[in-house]
């Protein structure tokens, strides 16, 4: 490889956003910050650089290989951010004892995970989310829901479905079944990761009944409308199953209530990639795209881990994964607005500049030529920079 090859080159994982992809990211970015403001959400802004022992708080040490790890002056280890509810976590337990509760909390940011990359999502990504912390109640969990569904709605894309299920009912439903903790964690894995070989094969490994191996093996197929949490309830023959059942009964109630239940189906079966979840989990998925555009749910232990126990919910949107949803949509992007070029004849300069300051001042966004040119010229230009006008000026 040439030095020149050399210094044209980005790290792996990584990708530019030229002016139009960056206004579009700006646009969804804007989008959303503005609902956040309009559910009564807070913007918080963490370090992109956090000790490495914060970040693995609470999830073991699964996380720490996908991590981009670096050393300070001390020879502490540290790390770019994983994702953004641990650090917030870290927040709310050292620096917001005296706030009101519940928090409620937002952020847009760019996250780091070392991984194979693959369409849309690269090492480096920016998400969009919130916390909220506080509240135990299925109205948390309710917000969090149809404020996801709002933005998504809000971002362009009207065809989307909601998935609702409950770590409660999956781990109730192993503890019925006598599955052992090391088999109830690769059942959780071969879930997250869809792979009902993969399920199969451990199930039918396992020295349970035979029932027990046939129920194991529905988790997956309960996912549907209303309907399916009656069938769940059939099947459930322990208390800590039917109360997630309730919660989602409650839940969905309430979204009933915001007028999105909808887009909202039950998937029993689904199960997030952070092992500290603990009730309510949810995914939503676009058509044409393979993985969720955003994801989140309940984590009420993460707080203890921090010293101050707490419950919270949450959720966090791909930017990139809602850009590449608009497109294969076929839908347009949003655009930042781009209104008037200003050029000038010969010796019209200064005026060109004071009319450009005028319609800055009104609000209008503005380019202003560089230098002297023919009225011909001048449109071709604001033609390919996608200007709605031109004032010429001679």
């Amino acid at each position: 490889m040439s030095d020149k090859e050399l210094v044209l080159e980005i790290p792996y994982g990584t990708r530019d956003f030229l002016p139009r992809e960056a206004a579009a990211k700006r646009a969804i970015e804007a989008a959303i910050a503005n609902q956040f403001r309009l559910w009564g959400y807070d913007e918080i802004v963490t370090p992109t650089i956090e000790f490495l022992d914060t970040l693995t708080m609470g999830n073991g040490s699964n996380l720490e290989p996908h991590m981009f790890k670096l050393f300070d002056k001390n020879n502490r280890t540290m790390a770019l951010r994983y994702e953004m509810t641990t650090p917030i976590a870290r927040v709310i337990a050292s620096r917001m004892e005296e706030e009101w509760l519940p928090h409620k909390l937002s952020y847009i940011s760019s996250v780091f995970r070392y991984e194979q990359s693959q369409t849309g999502r690269q090492c480096e990504f920016h998400q969009a989310g919130l916390e909220l912390v506080g509240s135990p109640k299925a109205s948390a969990d309710a917000e969090v829901i149809a404020l996801a569904v709002t933005i998504l709605q809000e971002c362009g894309l009207g065809h989307f479905q909601v998935c609702l299920g409950q770590v409660d009912f999956i781990n109730g439903i192993m503890e019925q079944c006598g599955l052992t903790a090391k088999q109830q964690s690769d059942i959780k894995a071969a879930l997250e990761q869809r792979d009902l070989v993969g399920l199969d094969n451990i199930v039918d490994s396992a020295d349970i009944a035979d029932s027990a191996k046939k129920l194991v093996k529905e988790l997956p197929l309960l996912h549907g409308d209303k309907q399916v949490l009656e069938r769940a309830y059939e099947l459930a023959m322990n208390e800590q199953s039917r109360r997630a059942l309730d919660n989602l009964s409650e839940i969905y109630a309430l979204l009933e209530a915001y007028g999105v239940a909808d887009f909202v189906n039950f998937d029993l079966g689904v199960i997030r990639d952070f092992g500290y979840y603990t009730g309510m989990v949810f995914e939503a998925y676009t058509p044409g795209l393979g993985f969720p555009v955003c994801g989140g749910g309940r984590y009420d232990h993460m707080l203890t881990d921090f010293g101050k126990a707490m419950p919270a919910t949450g959720f966090a949107i791909g930017i990139e994964r809602i850009l590449l949803s608009l497109e294969r949509q076929g839908l347009s992007k949003p655009q930042a607005s781009k209104d008037v070029y200003v050029a000038y004849a010969m010796g019209k300069q200064v005026e060109a500049i004071e009319a450009v300051q005028r319609l800055r001042k009104a609000g209008d966004t503005c380019e202003l030529a560089m230098s002297p040119c023919s009225e011909e010229d001048a449109d071709n230009y604001r033609q390919g920079k996608g200007y709605q006008q031109m004032i010429y000026i001679k």
